[in-house]
């Protein structure tokens, strides 16, 4: 039996919940978990802790010390809000260790063939997260404090994926279908860039003479290509085993590894490499399970001379929950800046883009795209590709001009070619005229005026007139005679843009 300030836990005495407490659990369960986010809530509100009200207290069991001093020191606003909304008052927290939790196997939910793929998927990462979490703290449950604040820290559970970009590009969500690798060779540099570039050369060449080598510096300015880069020329040169792979990736994974007994694999898979590259080592911050593991991989690499090449969003001694064991390793390499793209890097990565991806610009147009886009390559690229989705626009709408809807007009009607600028007034021809001008205000930006001149040197009031005739039988479906038949307008309207798509 274990009591917290005097209070029993209610579970523990074998007091059932009442059926309007058990409502009002489910409902403080669904709200907990729209504030904290679904998967985060499945990792640590699933089946590792349970919510038992007591009076005006809540009672918040967990199967170990670590779990509770996670809840109780990360989530005990949300809790406390939470409860405000179901309950509809405030509720005092009571953090308590119930062992029989542990020994419990885990609970689902509800059964997987109700869930939609997304949901079973979703469920099934947050139940594996869930399991390495829980099945670290209680081999560290027994251990010191600082063992359990180590452990504490490490969460990976909502972090976004990542994607892929074009020159000097980053990426930032998964790419399907794979795409392929950027090159050293179409890596634009400059002023901005010319260390950073240099030093993969050198690290290339002669590999863990530079390591660790770390890039840092601003989105979209060629980091990922950079680690890409080193990495394709370090696997055609055949120096020995290369990965690549984002910080959050070898944080999901090693926590994945933790359970049963995939952490021997997860070490041999990142320790007896030639080349280790990370990108967006920032993640790593804070997470300290996963930075002693990160720390003790980078001292075996080091010391077998392999190179390690890293890249983040700012210099390893600004991200200061690194940790400052990691942060001398690191700087005891060669930590190079890369700047924003200056405008003779910015106008050589637009010239490059074209090139790649064929298409016709002029240098003018080249040149504006540089001046006026500053920032990142990202947006480069996004212009060029403006351009030319533009071009191609322009290239396939062919403008369309009084003469062609004329003779699109005659040759549908069997008319003759001058025919409708002539005077005359009959049906067979006035009819067809009208529709000539009715074609003549959809497709061209000629003035009313310009109309009326052009068949017959009519006015505009007779362009407006044929205008609104026309309008009112395509809106009644009415036939009208045109050259030796009845034609519903509609159907003449189609042929006659068939015909002059034609040409």
């Amino acid at each position: 039996m274990v009591y917290i300030r005097g209070l029993r836990v209610r579970a523990e005495v074998g007091q059932e919940l009442t059926t309007h407490e058990m409502e009002v659990v489910s409902r403080l369960r669904s709200i907990l978990a729209e504030r904290v986010g679904q998967d985060r809530y499945d990792v640590w509100f699933g089946p590792g802790a349970r919510l038992v009200p007591n009076g005006n207290t809540l009672q918040v069991l967990a199967p170990n010390r670590f779990v509770r001093d996670r809840l109780r020191s990360n989530f005990s606003d949300d809790l406390k809000a939470s409860c405000e909304q179901a309950f509809g008052r405030p509720m005092a927290l009571e953090f308590c260790v119930d062992n029989a939790i542990a020994a419990e196997p885990p609970r689902p939910k509800r059964d997987a063939t109700s869930r939609s793929p997304s949901q079973a998927k979703r469920s099934s990462r947050a139940a594996s997260l869930a399991t390495a979490e829980h099945s670290s703290s209680i081999a560290l449950a027994g251990q010191t404090t600082r063992s359990d604040q180590i452990a504490a820290n490490d969460d990976s559970a909502n972090e976004p994926s990542r994607s892929t970009s074009s020159v000097n590009g980053e990426p930032t969500t998964p790419a399907r279908p794979r795409r392929q690798l950027h090159s050293l060779a179409s890596f634009v540099v400059g002023d901005s860039n010319c260390l950073a570039a240099k030093t993969v050369e050198v690290a290339l060449q002669k590999p863990g003479a530079y390591s660790p080598l770390v890039v840092f510096g601003p989105t979209g300015v060629g980091k990922t290509h950079l680690l890409e880069g080193l990495l394709g020329a370090f696997r055609q040169q055949r120096r020995g085993t290369a990965v690549y792979l984002s910080a959050e990736q070898f944080t999901s994974q090693f926590l994945e590894a933790l359970h049963g007994s995939g952490l021997p694999s997860f070490r041999r898979k990142y320790r007896n490499v030639g080349l280790l590259a990370i990108d967006d080592i920032q993640f790593f911050a804070g997470k300290k399970v996963t930075l002693t593991e990160l720390q003790h991989t980078v001292d075996t690499l080091l010391r077998s001379g392999a190179q390690l090449a890293l890249a983040a969003d700012r210099s390893p001694s600004a991200i200061k929950s690194l940790g400052p064991e990691l942060i001398a390793r690191l700087q005891g390499g060669a930590v190079c800046r890369i700047e924003p793209p200056e405008f003779a890097t910015r106008l050589g990565i637009v010239r490059r883009l074209a090139d790649e991806l064929d298409i016709d610009a002029p240098p003018a147009a080249q040149e504006y795209i540089a001046h006026r886009l500053t920032s990142q390559s990202r947006e480069l690229a996004g212009a060029l590709k403006r351009l030319h989705a533009a071009n191609l626009a322009h290239q396939t709408g062919r403008t369309v001009r009084l003469a062609d809807i004329e003779r699109a007009v005659c040759e549908v009607f069997g008319l003759d070619a001058a025919s409708l600028q002539a005077d005359g007034k009959t049906k067979a021809v006035s009819h067809p005229r009208m529709l000539a001008m009715w074609l003549a205000r959809k497709h061209t930006r000629s003035a009313l005026s310009e109309i009326g001149q052009y068949f017959g040197r009519r006015s505009h009031s007779t362009v407006i007139s044929a205008q609104r005739k026309i309008d009112g039988w395509i809106s009644k479906g009415q036939a009208v005679g045109l050259a030796d038949r009845s034609w519903s307008l509609e159907e003449a309207v189609r042929r006659v843009e068939e015909q002059m798509r034609a040409g």
